[in-house]
């Protein structure tokens, strides 16, 4: 059993899954943090800083969501921390993986099938490359 789990969600279709997975490994007393890593527009001469702030609280707004309806899916004796942060999603995973010392990071595979069933995201092949703790990877059906 687990103590403290990482569980990065994007919106994707695959949360009841993943939520199941850690349900089942999560220590009596334990705790689930819920991340999202919301991305970071920057400016250029081709937009302006307005539209550039409306797209990056967008963006925020979105992984709130997203960390909320996946928090949601626990139930009330859970202690579920959620979070938000900003940067790119492989690197931010890792790094408040670190910061909050946890002992794994629950992530899911793209879920596709064929010959691509053997290829993962690009943000998930990061974590589990660069990753300082375990990680279990959620083959999504």
């Amino acid at each position: 059993m687990y103590k403290k789990i990482l569980l990065p969600t994007d919106g994707s279709a695959y949360a009841d899954q993943e939520v199941e997975r850690v349900k089942n490994i999560l220590a009596e007393d334990g705790e689930v943090i819920v991340l999202s890593v919301a991305g970071i527009l920057t400016s250029s001469a081709f937009q302006s800083r307005k539209k550039v702030k409306k797209v990056n609280d967008k963006l925020k707004k979105d992984a709130q969501r997203y960390v909320d309806n996946m928090a949601a899916k626990f139930d009330d004796d859970v202690k579920v921390t959620k979070m938000v942060v900003r940067g790119f999603p492989s690197d931010a995973i890792n790094e408040v993986a670190n910061n909050e010392g946890v002992d794994l990071i629950v992530i899911s595979s793209t879920g596709k099938s064929g010959l691509h069933r053997f290829v993962l995201g690009s943000v998930t092949e990061k974590v589990l490359k660069n990753s300082d703790v375990d990680v279990l990877l959620v083959h999504n059906e």
